[in-house]
């Protein structure tokens, strides 16, 4: 129960409608890999993962050991850590079965008496995780062979997706690194994220792609996809200030004319940046624009006669506008909805 009418509104059968629709318009794979790290991008609930689950993502993809336990704890199906795991907790991968990124051959040399799936990540340009080195992807392939691991998949991160030139040379590295082996021996081999599975809708070497971001639409596509995530607040105070007057810290909005102000429940503390000042929000259809510093609880919007006390103030309205915010921000829209703190409530419609 909340008592701010500050909330995050989630439609969880968009979310399924746009998984579906994402695997019908890319068949061919093995394994859709749902990502849901960040609390599935700030989505933030079991309901959530069960409809991803029910839509068709037949594995789910983490970034750390605490997320995958959380999970782990309410559902069984197959997860994968996509981050480091401290070689001191393999014995709660093993007893939970949580799949382990392996991204150097020392890191194997310490994990190997584990019974536990392992995914060998490819650094092919990213420059942040994975093996670089064709003989070191050989040696870490034969002490994997040569231990209790079991050797589940290996995959690699495109960093700049539509740049159809770094993409094709980053694939082609993929291939020379593991070259020395048969792909097909290997039960996943996964490549593609949400913005390379739109460009390049099969790869070939590849029986797996990792679906983030385009289940819940916030990324430019043909697909039509359904809005997932709404922000919304009130208004709880209305005020008239004259010409000349500032508004919020600092006072660095002076007042051209006297105007009405609307102060909104929401601010810093609740994810919304305080960069945001300048950009618009809705309220009854109708854009309005932020004012003043964002405060840690609330904002300033200016408004006009048609807003009335405790009318209902949308932040991030639809895709549309979280990209305009995003872009208003020099950011990406992962960056805006991500940052919603868990002091927001969710609604799950």
């Amino acid at each position: 129960m909340s008592y701010r009418n500050t909330y995050v509104k989630i439609n969880l059968q968009n979310i399924h409608d746009n998984i579906q629709k994402i695997i019908n318009t890319y068949q061919g794979y093995k394994y859709y890999i749902g990502v849901v790290k960040a609390d599935s991008y700030g989505h933030n609930s079991d309901k959530v993962i069960q409809k991803i689950i029910d839509a068709g993502c037949n594995y789910l993809a983490v970034s750390s050991l605490d997320e995958a336990m959380e999970i782990r704890s309410k559902f069984s199906i197959p997860i994968l850590c996509l981050g480091i795991i401290h070689p001191e907790y393999m014995d709660i991968c093993e007893k939970n079965n949580i799949d382990v990124t392996i991204t150097n051959l020392d890191y194997v040399e310490l994990i190997k008496n584990y019974h536990i799936n392992v995914h060998i990540k490819i650094d092919t340009g990213m420059n942040r995780l994975g093996i670089k080195d064709k003989d070191e992807f050989n040696a870490t392939i034969k002490l994997i062979n040569n231990s209790n691991l079991n050797l589940k998949g290996i995959y690699t991160h495109i960093y700049d997706a539509d740049n159809e030139e770094n993409t094709i040379k980053q694939i082609n590295k993929f291939k020379e690194i593991t070259s020395d082996i048969d792909l097909n021996s290997i039960d996943m081999v996964h490549i593609a994220q949400s913005a390379t599975l739109l460009n390049y809708p099969k790869i070939d070497i590849c029986n797996g792609c990792r679906l983030g971001i385009i289940m819940y639409g916030l990324i430019d596509n043909n697909l039509s996809l359904k809005p997932t995530i709404k922000l919304e607040s009130e208004i709880i105070e209305i005020k008239h200030i004259h010409k000349g007057e500032t508004v919020s810290y600092n006072g660095n909005y002076v007042a051209d004319k006297d105007e009405i102000i609307g102060i909104v429940s929401i601010g810093y503390a609740d994810g919304v940046n305080r960069k945001l000042s300048g950009s618009y929000v809705y309220i009854n259809n109708k854009r309005y624009q932020i004012i003043g510093n964002i405060c840690m609880d609330m904002l300033m919007v200016r408004i006009d006669n048609f807003v009335k006390l405790y009318d209902k103030v949308i932040i991030y309205k639809d895709i549309d506008h979280i990209k305009e915010l995003s872009n208003y921000l020099d950011t990406i829209p992962y960056e805006l909805i991500c940052n919603i703190t868990k002091r927001v409530p969710r609604i799950y419609e």
